[in-house]
């Protein structure tokens, strides 16, 4: 399974971006798929996620990223609104499949004026 990202950037405050994940070397049909990020010194951390058919998100994203999945595309993208310098981090792409767990390379994003 290979995972590759891609939407990162800079960004003011209170800008947005709208990350996505294509998925490739397997069909569609993760157990889990969503996004996680990590700053310099911290764990990675989840961001958002599918588990199936729930949606889970961090509560500091919550009401302002939504994530989103296409089985045609084979794609999960995480639209991000009114962006604060504390979601600055590298985004990773992440999925589970069985016992299997899968990481894309991962896309930064920095929100700074």
């Amino acid at each position: 399974v290979q995972l590759v990202e891609s939407g990162g950037g800079l960004v003011q405050p209170g800008g947005s971006l709208r990350l996505s994940c294509v998925a490739s070397g397997t069909p569609f049909t993760p157990d889990a798929v969503g996004w996680y990020r990590q700053v310099p010194g911290e764990e990675r951390e989840l961001v958002a996620r599918y588990a199936g058919a729930i949606i889970q998100y961090a509560d500091s994203v919550k009401g302002r990223f939504t994530i989103s999945r296409d089985y045609a595309t084979k794609t999960v993208d995480l639209q991000m609104n009114s962006l604060k310098p504390a979601d600055t981090g590298v985004y990773y792409c992440h999925a589970i499949y069985g016992a299997a767990r899968y990481w894309g390379q991962g896309t930064p994003v920095t929100v700074s004026s």
